[in-house]
């Protein structure tokens, strides 16, 4: 019976009060869900703010390893070895992997936490005993306590006691579903992504939805837009994607409206009918990927506008106090930024004004949107809805 056991450590959940057992089992959900994608079987304890999984002769537990950090909740995932709660058979363990826990280093200091109090050592002595076998087998390490190269770390807890060498960081935040459900705006572009992401991270489900332009859009856009989606998908789950054409209403603010304000009224446009979208499917919360100052539509006033549209639904901006190089960084770390730059065009490209109004008014707003039959055209844009489910 392999000993190799993953232990997933609990992050802000465990603050929760009588209705910890909720995010818990939206934790353990997404946990089982991205397991049964992995070779093997895999089993799962939980005690004391802390996943265990250990897996059969066939379990991939390194495909296993990477998959558990993207489960929004979990702080830490530990790649530990298991043992019985004897002193003798922890230093046997870490005997048996010492080079894997020290490998090059010249510094070192041993971390006991005794969770289960009945067991005969405490937190400093079972360090101090393992601290010994280590030197014993290594006798030209050091021992640093304030800041060693490696730390070996002893867990003694109810059901059994692991070794390991610490555990790389987790995605944090929130499980999703925990907090209820969004509509994500998803562009092909780089900001849309990441502020959904943000937003599925603080325990969000997502819809998402997309606007295409047919026929300044084609089916490579589209697909752009999917593999964004499906790789938001590898922390969210599932997600239905949504399309609505804006082809008639870009076409009639170009022939209509002050090309100046081209943008502004689009994203007014964009916004009423993604409301319409939200509260037909349930969700209760709009999401952009706007950053204050960017472009021409997130200046202050701009986004002052566009804000004045949804009637019901809040919008959340998570990108909004963020620079570019934020907002790349993580689209780097969530792996869309290589589809984001990808060179298809987008409904939000293809009529772009030369010079656009920076400090619109919405008295000048409400003039030209008297030109137009608003109600009509949101009406036709909305019967052109498509729906996918993506799934990662």
């Amino acid at each position: 019976m392999r000993n190799d056991i993953l232990i997933l450590k609990y992050g802000e959940v465990v603050m929760k009060g009588l209705n910890r057992s909720y995010f818990d089992s939206l934790i353990i959900r997404r946990v089982k869900q991205l397991l049964a994608e992995c070779d093997g079987s895999f089993k799962l304890d939980y005690s004391q703010s802390t996943l265990m999984i250990q897996g059969d002769d066939d379990a991939d537990m390194e495909d296993a390893a990477e998959r558990m950090k993207r489960v929004f909740g979990i702080a830490a995932v530990c790649r530990a070895w298991q043992c019985e709660k004897s002193l003798e058979a922890i230093q046997a363990t870490v005997a048996e992997h010492i080079d894997e826990l020290i490998g090059d280093a010249k510094t070192f200091k041993c971390d006991g936490r005794r969770s289960d109090k009945s067991f005969p050592l405490t937190s400093p002595a079972l360090s101090a005993e393992v601290g010994g076998t280590v030197l014993s087998l290594k006798p030209y390490l050091k021992v640093d306590v304030k800041n060693p190269d490696v730390v070996v770390r002893l867990e003694v807890r109810d059901k059994y006691a692991a070794v390991h060498g610490g555990g790389e960081k987790g995605a944090g935040g929130m499980p999703v579903g925990s907090a209820g459900h969004g509509m994500l705006l998803l562009s092909g572009g780089i900001d849309s992504p990441v502020a959904g992401f943000l937003m599925a991270k603080r325990g969000l489900t997502l819809d998402a939805l997309y606007f295409d332009s047919p026929p300044y859009t084609g089916e490579a856009a589209m697909e752009k837009v999917e593999t964004l989606a499906k790789k938001l998908c590898a922390y969210c789950g599932r997600i239905f994607l949504h399309t609505i054409s804006l082809t008639e209403i870009q076409e009639t603010l170009m022939s209509v409206c002050d090309e100046r304000l081209f943008t502004v009224l689009l994203r007014r446009f964009m916004m009423r009918l993604a409301e319409m979208q939200a509260l037909d499917v349930g969700a209760a919360a709009l999401i952009t990927g706007e950053s204050l100052g960017q472009v021409a539509s997130q200046t202050l006033m701009a986004l002052s506008i566009t804000n004045s549209v949804p009637e019901v639904l809040p919008v959340f901006r998570p990108c909004i106090a963020m620079d570019k190089e934020d907002i790349v960084q993580i689209s780097r770390q969530i792996d869309t930024f290589e589809t984001s730059i990808l060179p298809y065009e987008d409904c939000c490209t293809v009529f772009v004004p030369k010079h656009p109004n920076t400090r619109p008014t919405m008295e000048r707003i409400l003039e030209e949107e008297a030109k137009l039959d608003i109600e009509g055209l949101c009406k036709r844009a909305f019967e052109t809805r498509r729906h996918k489910k993506i799934m990662g």
